[in-house]
């Protein structure tokens, strides 16, 4: 019979060490997780990324509901451990379930610390740590203006960013003198608020907070200066507390954290405690590393490993997930007493490096502005490497003047190659070597190793080739040019605010440093989905259908399809198109799919005549853009119509024309079931009902035919417009670059997808930053074609046969 193991908490040291387990002994426990959030195991770490809208919650579930499932794991979540019975081993849940065990993982975490001060309690006053809390954050930035984040930490400095991305006007209060000052110092502290303060962050350092004003709901800050600032939100992250409540009672020994010993174990049998609720030799951790090589070893133990490594305490490191601000600080920086140190300062530059020295080894690190040799220190200073044969002029470099082993090839096997997540080099070759790994997704869906923040891929990747040569799977990346994926490629841009593809092409060390043609019109979109008002469309990164607003053919010659909003023209129009047709002798005029007038075999050179005769702008059917809606006629005309379809339809596209999305966009609008623009096979359908309009999302005509799902049914043209441009926003923020929405519904799932669009605040969100970007692509002049002549002539100047690769003259 299995030994019973449950798991009180369903975090994220308490599920890597089960994880931990099943590596080693899968039939060993009966294992059963007690949670208490409704969620399943998530990436806390991430909740940043989603705050700053560089995630949705689906991206940063660690280990979703089919992994219990798969592993014969019971998961009790939502409902806490209220009480223990140690003497019997029975816990029981907030709900009255009652598990018995044979051992007992306390894996309880943190409490967020909140103030206890007067209107702590009151509405508006958050702290920042669960999804919920992010949720909460994300529906009061739409509602309110003004945001107050107390403490200037790793966390309260995300938590400010990622406000102020939803468009909040912010200000971070902070007792001490400098950012950070547990892990940075003074000096880069104050490079930090420099960046941030440009970044349009405000700070009041020094500062402490002695009352929260508001009767109903938060209103304002008062300090004990007397001094008070206006608020509509306040976010509490002045640090954490270990979760010890239950552990206390039944009589484990507690100090700060949960005391254990070099094997995890607590002072009462078959008791062990892992994460942040511990207490290993005086020490509480609150990152995420040293949680796992608690959960190793306790691993170790609990499958009676031949050889287990006692826990001996981490060596710890921070990096900042805010974009613009590149730090990395590790080890002991702050009892510097009779410890030397090493300083460069670039003032231009804005880049310092500072290293603590003691006997010869390093103690702490703290780098700001350049990081890239951080993974270097730190691995030096875990290893207690002696410096005595390194220049410190340039801090820490070899004396031959090269990069003192930055090649991972050459690292010791117990050098971190994933800070992130604690994985070594050899952990990673071990798994390579004995289950056979041959990819970078392979490594990390077994080691963890470039899960988070993506950065050590590279290593991963040459770590691979070096053990296994030519036998290497591709990289799975976007294009051969890297193999980080869309989702790595955008955290990136976001993290690092880069907002041109050279910059992204050169940060994330693609091999082709000025890309390809697959991933140069890919990292175009992403830019401009990111930074709508700050990235400059690269017209040169486009495919040559959208550098010459129109199609090319297969014998080289040119479509000119004008916009005709809803399908609806004027005799004026079709006068001007057919003298055009006549005077430039365009072999073929016809009626396109989408009931426009196009006009087909159209030379180069004739191209800025045509459609400055014509003064009509672009259909973009060339586009992986908002394209034109198809209507019918209409009530107006139509004896089985319920609704204006062609008047809405026109509305759709003087809203959202010209927008990109990842790919072509179709939109129909039929005014009765009987459907006759097929709205049920189109990317946003809408069909008119007797009270108002069914709408579909997800349909595809094409060479594989998708029929579109119903979202629902709403009464006005209002909804309609709202629900488009919400779908068309997160298309554009989750979709990957060259993806239809039939296959972007079927990967992130229609449910899932129906409930964003189905939040009202979410859903007023996402057509909010619609808007911004809408409002940055109309001053764009490259999109008014009729604008500008000599604009016009520049854009036709460049020969198509140069521009247009394998397969973009599909």
């Amino acid at each position: 019979m299995k030994e019973r193991l449950v798991v009180i908490g369903n975090g994220m040291a308490g599920v890597r060490t089960v994880e931990e387990i099943l590596e080693r002994d899968p039939a060993r426990y009966d294992i059963t997780i007690i949670g208490k959030e409704e969620y399943p195991n998530y990436n806390r770490i991430m909740l940043s990324n989603v705050l700053q809208n560089k995630m949705i919650v689906d991206e940063i579930i660690t280990n979703p509901y089919s992994w219990y499932e798969e592993n014969q794991i019971r998961l009790i979540n939502h409902d806490p451990v209220t009480a223990i019975d140690h003497a019997q081993k029975v816990v029981t849940t907030k709900a009255g379930i009652s598990v018995n065990y044979d051992k007992l993982l306390f894996a309880t975490g943190s409490h967020p610390f909140i103030l206890s001060i007067p209107g702590a309690d009151l509405p508006g006053v958050l702290a920042f740590r669960t999804i919920e809390d992010t949720a909460q954050m994300l529906d009061a930035s739409i509602k309110y203006k003004k945001a107050v984040v107390i403490g200037g930490g790793l966390l309260g400095l995300e938590a400010a960013k990622g406000l102020q991305d939803q468009g909040m006007d912010v200000t971070v209060v902070h007792l001490a003198k400098w950012l950070m000052e547990t892990q940075l110092d003074e000096k880069a502290g104050k490079l930090l608020q420099a960046d941030l303060e440009a970044q349009g962050l405000n700070f009041l350092m020094e500062h402490a907070t002695s009352e929260i004003l508001g009767e109903e709901r938060v209103t304002g800050l008062r300090f004990k200066d007397g001094s008070e600032i206006a608020t509509d939100l306040v976010v509490m992250s002045i640090g954490i507390r270990p979760a010890v409540e239950l552990a206390r009672e039944i009589g484990v020994e507690v100090n700060r954290g949960i005391v254990v010993n070099d094997m995890m174990a607590t002072n009462l049998p078959d008791v062990y405690a892992v994460g942040e609720c511990v207490e290993h030799q005086g020490i509480v951790y609150g990152l995420v590393a040293p949680l796992f090589e608690q959960g190793k070893v306790l691993a170790d133990l609990l499958t009676e490993q031949a050889e287990i490594k006692p826990y001996q305490g981490s060596k710890t490191f921070t990096s900042l997930k805010v974009s613009g601000c590149d730090l990395y600080s590790a080890g002991n920086i702050l009892n510097t007493e009779g410890l030397e140190s090493i300083e460069a300062f670039d003032s231009i530059n804005k880049t310092y490096k500072k290293v603590f020295v003691k006997d010869n080894k390093i103690e702490g690190i703290v780098l700001y502005g350049e990081t890239e040799d951080g993974s270097r220190y730190y691995n030096m200073m875990k290893k207690g490497q002696e410096i005595t044969d390194l220049q410190s002029i340039a801090v820490l470099t070899t004396a031959d003047g090269s990069d003192a082993g930055d090649d991972v090839v050459t690292w010791a096997d117990d050098e971190t190659v994933c800070g992130c997540n604690g994985v070594t080099k050899g952990n990673i070759l071990q798994a390579i070597r004995e289950k056979g790994l041959t990819s970078v997704a392979e490594v990390g869906k077994v080691t963890k190793a470039g899960t988070s923040c993506g950065k050590c891929k590279g290593q991963v990747q040459s770590l691979l080739e070096h053990e296994l040569g030519g036998v290497v799977t591709a990289a799975t990346g976007i294009c051969g040019c890297t193999d980080l994926n869309r989702d790595q490629i955008m955290t990136q841009i976001y993290a690092k605010h880069l907002t041109t593809t050279a910059a992204v092409y050169e940060t994330l060390a693609f091999t082709n440093p000025e890309g390809c043609n697959k991933c140069r019109p890919a990292i175009n979109f992403y830019l401009g989905v990111a930074w709508p008002h700050e990235h400059q469309d690269e017209r040169e990164s486009r495919y040559v259908n959208e550098r010459m607003h129109a199609n090319v053919q297969k014998d080289g010659t040119f479509s000119v399809i004008p916009r005709m909003r809803g399908g609806k023209t004027s005799p004026q129009q079709l006068l001007k198109i057919a003298q055009v047709a006549e005077k430039y002798n365009v072999p073929l005029v016809k009626i396109t799919g989408s009931q426009r007038i196009g006009l087909y075999g159209v030379r180069k050179q004739d191209l800025p005549a045509i459609w400055e005769e014509l003064d009509m702008v672009a259909a973009q059917a060339y586009a992986k853009a908002f394209r034109s809606v198809k209507t019918c006629v209409g009530k107006n005309f139509c004896r089985f119509g319920t609704q204006d379809s062609m008047g809405l339809g026109i509305k759709l596209e003087e809203r959202f024309e010209y927008i990109d999305t990842p790919h072509k966009f179709k939109v129909g609008v039929s005014a009765c079931p009987r459907s006759c623009v097929e709205s049920a096979v189109k990317d946003f359908g809408v069909i008119g009902v007797e009270n108002g309009f069914q709408v579909y999302i997800g349909g595809n005509g094409g060479t594989e035919v998708k029929e579109a799902e119903l979202l629902t049914t709403v009464e006005t043209e209002a909804e309609v417009i709202e629900l488009c441009g919400a779908m068309m926003q997160y298309y554009r923020e989750t979709g990957i670059y060259g993806e239809r929405t039939a296959p972007w519904l079927e990967r992130l799932g229609f449910e899932s997808v129906k409930a964003v669009l189905l939040d009202e605040a979410k859903r007023q969100a996402l057509v909010a930053t619609l808007e911004e970007a809408t409002a940055a692509k109309r001053q764009d002049p490259w999109h008014q074609i009729t604008a500008d002549r000599d604009l016009r002539e520049k854009m036709y100047s460049i020969d198509y046969r140069e521009l247009v690769g394998a397969g973009e003259k599909a």
